[in-house]
């Protein structure tokens, strides 16, 4: 099996790669896989939008980006996912901010959460991971198309396994909240949004993906328990990985996105 210091990092997937003149926004960008795709991206030329609830915390996220790449072009939107208020609104002045978007990279997250809903009602992993980036790609669709060759990455999970979507229903109204089902429910729906936007839009330029980084040591994880991290492990594919660094991380992200 390969050690994970051998993996190849976002760093390296950029190696020899141009983006002058692309523009990049990812969710998620204050911590982890975000913030390292934001600097990969950022020092192959992109101009990289940040996008995070936290507004200070993606500010500090910048700064690392812009500290370690010289004359970096980023910028910073507020987005919370769980709400559509907010969704709207960061769209909004992404479209003010940029006539193109090159680069959709939905990374933002949670997970394991105990049982919550989004300001508008749904349950918090279902709403937060796909219909928040649901409404946030659809609203960039302009923007994408008039790239005239762009890609949405959506991150997803191994962890689809853990559930599939319950359509009749999808915000625990009527059963007991399983904190594992509903994780599975919001990866399983970020790759079947990717299959249905690559089928509706690759024929205007725009693909999609939906990548699954593998066992990341981020914030993501701050909801585990030792028993969570058993189930997990146990799921799927990721039983035989190592536990990779965010550096390494965001390679698969990055690669979907540049590749």
């Amino acid at each position: 099996m390969q050690q994970a210091d051998s993996r190849p990092t976002a760093h390296t997937v950029v190696d020899g790669i141009d983006l002058t003149g692309k523009t990049a926004v990812i969710t998620g960008a204050s911590s982890g896989l975000g913030r390292e795709s934001a600097r990969a991206l950022a020092s192959a030329g992109a101009h990289v939008v940040l996008c995070g609830r936290d507004r200070s915390a993606t500010l500090q996220a910048q700064e690392r980006v812009c500290r370690s790449v010289p004359n970096a072009r980023t910028s910073v939107a507020e987005l919370d996912l769980a709400s559509l208020a907010s969704v709207r609104v960061t769209a909004s002045a992404i479209a003010e901010l940029t006539p193109v978007v090159h680069i959709l990279m939905n990374n933002a997250g949670v997970m394991f959460t105990p049982f919550g809903r989004t300001k508008d009602g749904f349950e918090l992993q279902f709403g937060t991971n796909h219909l928040g980036h649901f409404a946030f790609a659809k609203l960039l669709h302009g923007q994408l198309i008039a790239a005239n060759g762009a890609r949405i990455v959506n991150l997803a999970s191994d962890g689809y396994r853990l559930g599939d979507i319950d359509l009749d229903d999808p915000n625990w109204h009527a059963r007991a909240y399983d904190k594992f089902a509903a994780y599975g429910a919001a990866k399983t729906a970020n790759i079947l949004h990717a299959v249905e936007l690559d089928r509706r839009l690759s024929d205007r330029g725009v693909r999609a993906y939906a990548v699954h980084p593998g066992m990341v040591a981020t914030r993501l994880a701050r909801h585990m328990t030792a028993d969570d991290v058993t189930v997990m492990t146990s799921v799927g594919n990721t039983k035989n990985l190592d536990v990779l660094t965010p550096e390494q991380g965001a390679a698969t992200q990055v690669w979907a996105a540049v590749s």
